[in-house]
């Protein structure tokens, strides 16, 4: 009987000490970023210098972060659609926020900058420059803010 628990025990350690080698950050190339983010990155943000691109493997899930000479933090997802753009000081462009999203910020924000946007399961969340925080349902309803 001890054997046998010795011989499950030795396997559950192979398991987890294997999969935690399988979890990884590498540093890439921008070449090796998916098509889609490549082009996400050539139609946004051109004008900016990539400082790295970090692919993560985490529990066989793939994700990358492209970080920008100018701070700008951009997450995609495995097949390489942005799910995160994080600016800190500088406006996020335009054209990937939700309309109604917009049109909120503007009406009852028009002096503040959307300096992030994440995708989440339910609609988005944004922050604005003066770091106050809003979280939108799919339909581009205000649900929450956090300061």
């Amino acid at each position: 009987m001890k054997s046998i628990i010795a011989t499950i025990l030795a396997a559950i350690a192979l398991f987890f000490t294997t999969s935690c080698k399988a979890d990884r950050d590498q540093i890439i190339t921008v070449n090796q970023l998916p098509a889609a983010a490549r082009t996400f990155l050539q139609d946004y943000f051109s004008d900016q210098n990539v400082s790295f691109v970090k692919k993560d493997i985490e529990l066989g899930k793939t994700s990358y972060e492209v970080r920008l000479e100018d701070g700008t933090e951009i997450d995609f997802n495995s097949k390489g659609e942005w799910d995160k753009v994080d600016r800190d000081t500088i406006a996020v462009p335009s054209a990937l926020i939700p309309q109604a999203i917009a049109a909120y910020v503007s009406a009852n924000f028009p002096s503040q900058i959307i300096v992030m946007i994440d995708k989440e399961n339910y609609g988005h969340e944004i922050e604005l420059g003066n770091s106050l925080e809003l979280k939108f349902n799919k339909k581009g309803e205000l649900i929450r803010v956090d300061d």
